[in-house]
């Protein structure tokens, strides 16, 4: 299963303006975060929780930035 990560990609340009100032705002390399927003690496429980903290979000919205299952075509 795939998820789609393009809200979470949007919020994270709404933000930080590039993965690379994300990942080091959550102390994760840029290949770490290209990776797992590919789906070839799954995120942690303690990644989701500082992405959303510093992204500025609310907790309710986890499900619809981290757990969109992706729809084929």
């Amino acid at each position: 299963m795939q998820y789609d990560y393009s809200k979470l990609m949007g919020k994270i340009v709404e933000v930080f303006k590039t993965q690379a100032n994300f990942a080091e705002a959550i102390g994760l390399s840029s290949r770490s975060v290209s990776m797992k927003l590919n789906n070839k690496r799954s995120w942690t429980q303690p990644e989701i929780e500082n992405a959303i903290k510093v992204l500025n979000e609310d907790e309710e919205n986890i499900k619809d930035l981290f757990f969109r299952i992706k729809v084929q075509d």
